[in-house]
Formats: C-alpha cells, sequence, structure tokens
C-alpha cells in the first residue's frame, strides 16, 4: 500500500467498505512530530495531579459512551454487541487503577542519606511516544500504553488499526473535552503494523537511533494444561471461553490445550457440551457469542490450519449445532472448532491462530505438559487448571511465559506486569512497572554550599 493511499475500513460482517481514511499528507507528517514536541515542552511542566484529573475526567466521559463506543467496534470489527461496552468499562477501570498507583509509580527513589548531601533519583518524561494499536481490543490495548505515558508528562501520537479508525478520533475528541492541552496528544491513519514481522519491521526503522525506545507486544500461542483432578465440566466452560471469545482474536487466546490422558475423553465430552450451547451468528444480535473474524484473508488462514490439522490425522469433533452450520452468508464467519488427536508437527500448533479453534493433546505426565507448553518461539501467558493450586504454582516455575495462570486465562490484571517472552514482544505494560516504559531515570546529587 502506497504511503498516500486512500484507507478503507471493510466490516467482516458484510465484506462491503463502510469507512475510508486519508493518510497525513507530506506537510501533515512534518507538523505531527513539531507539533508534539512544542506541546511536550509545556506539558512536562504540569502537575502530576493535574494530569491525573484530566485523564480522569476523560475516563469518565469514556465510560459515558460505552454503549455508542460498542456499537461502533461491533461495526468495524464484528465483536457481538453483547460484549463490546464491556471492552469499554474494562478499559475504564484499568486506567483508574493506572491513575490510582502513578503517584507511587512516579515517586522519587532516595539515595542513601549522608550529611550535607541530597540525593534522588527521579522519573522523567520520554519526550515524543508513538502507540500503534490493534483493532482487536482497540481500548484496552491503547489505554495500556496511553494512559502511563500522558501521566509520566509525555506528549503521545497515536495510531489506530485501519479497521477500527474511529476509536483514535473518539478517544482524542474525549481527552481535548476533558482538558487537555492543545497538542498533547494527536492521531494519524496509516496501514497495519500487527504480527511479529510489523514488530520487527518497527524495531528495524528505529535501529540506528539511540535515543529511540521501542515496546512490542506481538502475539501468542497460549497453552492450558488440564490436569487429572480439575473438575472437567468447569475448566471446559472456562477454556472454551479462553478459546473462543472475541472469535479467538486476542493475542492471549488459548490455542493450545493439553489435557492429562486419564481423563482427556471426558474433558472432550464436556467440551462438546459447551460448545453446543454457543451461537454463532450476527454479531448485531444480543444473543450472539460468536462473532465473524476480521476478513476474508484471516478465515483463509484458520481454515487452512484445520485442514492441515485433519489431514494429518486431527479429528474434527465439533459437536452439531445449528448455528455452526448455518452462519450467515456474507460474512467472514469460521465456526468453533474442536480438533483431537493434535500432535506438535500440525500449523495448529506452531502459527499463532488468531481464530476460535480449541487443538487438543493428550499428555500422559506433568513433565510432558510443560516440555509441550515450552515447545514454542511465542511466551505470552500459559494457565494451568488443578485443584492442588501448590502443585500449579511449582509447574508454572517452569513454564516459559510472561504471565502464568492457575484455574485462569486471559485477563490481563493491571496490577501485573503485562510482558511478552521470546518472539511474544519486549517491554512492559501495567502495573507500577509499566510506567518504566514512558519514562527515564535522571539523577540528582546535591552538595550543601561548603563556604
Amino acid at each position: 500500500m502506497s504511503v498516500n493511499e486512500t484507507l478503507a475500513t471493510v466490516s467482516p460482517i458484510t465484506n462491503q467498505i463502510i469507512l475510508t481514511r486519508q493518510p497525513p499528507t507530506d506537510a501533515q507528517w512534518a507538523a505531527l512530530p513539531k507539533t508534539a514536541q512544542a506541546a511536550f515542552l509545556k506539558y512536562r511542566k504540569t502537575s502530576l495531579a493535574h494530569r491525573q484529573s484530566v485523564i480522569s475526567k476523560a475516563l469518565s466521559l469514556l465510560n459515558d459512551r460505552q454503549h455508542d463506543l460498542a456499537k461502533e467496534l461491533t461495526e468495524q470489527m464484528g465483536r457481538p454487541i453483547a460484549y463490546g461496552a464491556k471492552e469499554v468499562t474494562t478499559a475504564v477501570k484499568r486506567g483508574e487503577y493506572l491513575v490510582k498507583i502513578s503517584e507511587t509509580a512516579l515517586a522519587d527513589t532516595p539515595g542513601e542519606e549522608e550529611a550535607g548531601y541530597r540525593r534522588w533519583i527521579r522519573k522523567t518524561p520520554l519526550g515524543v511516544v508513538v502507540v500503534l494499536f490493534p483493532w482487536n481490543y482497540p481500548y484496552l490495548t491503547l489505554v495500556n500504553s496511553l494512559v502511563p505515558a500522558l501521566l509520566a508528562g509525555n506528549a503521545v501520537v497515536i495510531k489506530p488499526s485501519p479497521q477500527t479508525p474511529t476509536i483514535a478520533e473518539r478517544i482524542v475528541e474525549i481527552f481535548k473535552e476533558a482538558g487537555l492541552e492543545d497538542g498533547v496528544l494527536q492521531y494519524f491513519h496509516s496501514g497495519n503494523m500487527g504480527s511479529v514481522e510489523g514488530g520487527l519491521a518497527v524495531q528495524k526503522a528505529v535501529a540506528g537511533r539511540v535515543d529511540c525506545r521501542v515496546g512490542l507486544e506481538l502475539g501468542g500461542k497460549d497453552p492450558a494444561y488440564v490436569r487429572e483432578d480439575v473438575d472437567l465440566a468447569w475448566a471446559a466452560e472456562e477454556i472454551v471461553d479462553g478459546a473462543v471469545f472475541n472469535s479467538g482474536q486476542s493475542c492471549c487466546s488459548l490455542e493450545r490445550i493439553y489435557v492429562d490422558a486419564k481423563v482427556h475423553d471426558e474433558f472432550v465430552k464436556e467440551v462438546q457440551k459447551v460448545l453446543a450451547g454457543y451461537r454463532l451468528g450476527d454479531p448485531h444480535d444480543g444473543q450472539t457469542h460468536v462473532g465473524p473474524v476480521i476478513s476474508n484473508s484471516a478465515k483463509a488462514r484458520i481454515q487452512k490450519q484445520i485442514d492441515d490439522a485433519v489431514s494429518r490425522g486431527a479429528k474434527n469433533a465439533t459437536p452439531e449445532n445449528a448455528t455452526f452450520a448455518n452462519p450467515p452468508a456474507d460474512g467472514n464467519y469460521i465456526p468453533p472448532t474442536l480438533l483431537t488427536g493434535v500432535t506438535h508437527k500440525m500449523l495448529i500448533m506452531k502459527e499463532e491462530t488468531f481464530g476460535p479453534l480449541i487443538p487438543i493433546v493428550s499428555v500422559s505426565s506433568d513433565d510432558e505438559a510443560v516440555a509441550l507448553m515450552n515447545d514454542s518461539q511465542y511466551g505470552l501467558t500459559a494457565s494451568i487448571w488443578t485443584k492442588d493450586v501448590k502443585k500449579g504454582e511449582e509447574l508454572a516455575e517452569d513454564v516459559e511465559a510472561g504471565t502464568v495462570f492457575v484455574n485462569r486465562c486471559d485477563y490481563p490484571s493491571p496490577d501485573l506486569a503485562w510482558v511478552g517472552w521470546k518472539e511474544s514482544g519486549k517491554g512492559q505494560t501495567l502495573s507500577v512497572f509499566g510506567f518504566e516504559q514512558f519514562s527515564r531515570l535522571k539523577s540528582w546529587h546535591l552538595k550543601e554550599y561548603p563556604k
């Protein structure tokens, strides 16, 4: 795509163009950093209390508009309307938590006490921060970076996915209404930057600059391990939700399920019971659980993983479900699909799926499960499901992932660092550690005048 080419948003529900946007002109490109830098030089001198007040007001306004924003999400990325507002309210709560901890996160660190001297380390803003955020959870992923970046005193430029262009526009409008100074928050439209390849391209683009920091969250292939002692009906319901919610289009969706061989068959039956009650269909329908995936190309890629697995000996164990068999004709619908007899030789266990698939592998021991969980280029999250929480904690110690869960999944908690291992990313957001991404240290060493 040319940098000057019109950007089209194609509805995943109808495959029709519903929005178009223009990328910046050469003059606008040139003005963006100048405006941001000028705004930063003033904004950095504002108090933390002022920034907290503005951001809190913006979050309140965002919450007030949750239902209108949910409709836009449904139209642009296809999430069922029943779940759209929940992203907005969760983003608000996450932002409020980051505001609450900001004083602690940004506080000075005192040096050793010594008569006649004062020493401390201060977290200072970087300057201008650029945030590229995706379409699958645009409000949540944006809040992760936007709120701490602004609290730390930076100016911010945001770039939405062309699939969800209005999110950036709404956010800038809301922060302006909340009283944020002109130029501190801007946006621009351009093409997609997702995937590991996109992240590496960003990193390569700034590789020649020592002063440019890069944080990346690039994706996952998140595993779950079901031990024999767990309540299988409960675990099945939780794991299906973790794999299928948002049509499986989450970096921390469950994409690899390992089950103790002694309970494998029973667990499969419980998953089938859960899937039989799911409803695939028009996301405008409040009864729909699963909507379309984002594009025709995504649908084809997901179907390729299914076909590859079946051709290599996997069994499609998806239960009968009338909505799975008769999805709407025009959209990019992939029914939730349960596959058994899966191995690590199949694409579905190696490549990120980003779709509503549930591949299950039977394992003979804890050691085998952990070894297979770690057999991936990704390391975003992983979960262990067991009645013996202490044993789950012990096993999690050996799992190679930035976040490990026991008896939970697919939940970035704002008080914990959100961090990817391996090719899932670098740097971190959320928690007090997330603020480190958006500040740099300045050491102060003052000696009392000796004369």
